[in-house]
């Protein structure tokens, strides 16, 4: 099955999960799990939220940013993934100066 994020409404959520400024994603659902294009411009993020049934991968694309997963900080930047594993707590924050993109793909367990 092909998905088309250009063919897909884009959605601008303000303050997910109680993050700072607004997400940009184009969000495809397939049995339950889920793939997003995002989007965080500089200074916003991602809020903190547990991942209960599911755990999480997200690839940087552009951009520089940091993830905190059950209280570690790891520091991203194109090319690197996060791991989110069913049960933990994370967020994504964009800590640079030019948007972060990437992909995420949030997966049931």
């Amino acid at each position: 099955m092909k998905i088309s994020f250009d063919e897909i409404d884009e959605k601008v959520i303000e303050h997910f999960f109680d993050g700072e400024g607004a997400y940009i994603t184009r969000m495809a659902v397939v049995n339950g799990n889920k793939i997003m294009r995002g989007c965080l411009k500089p200074g916003c993020s991602i809020g903190t939220h547990t991942h209960n049934g599911a755990c999480e991968f997200i690839f940087i694309t552009s951009g520089y940013g940091k993830a905190v997963c059950d209280g570690v900080e790891e520091r991203l930047s194109a090319g690197d993934c996060h791991h989110c594993p069913e049960g933990s707590t994370h967020t994504l924050i964009n800590s640079g100066s030019d948007d972060l993109t990437f992909f995420a793909v949030v997966a049931k367990q």
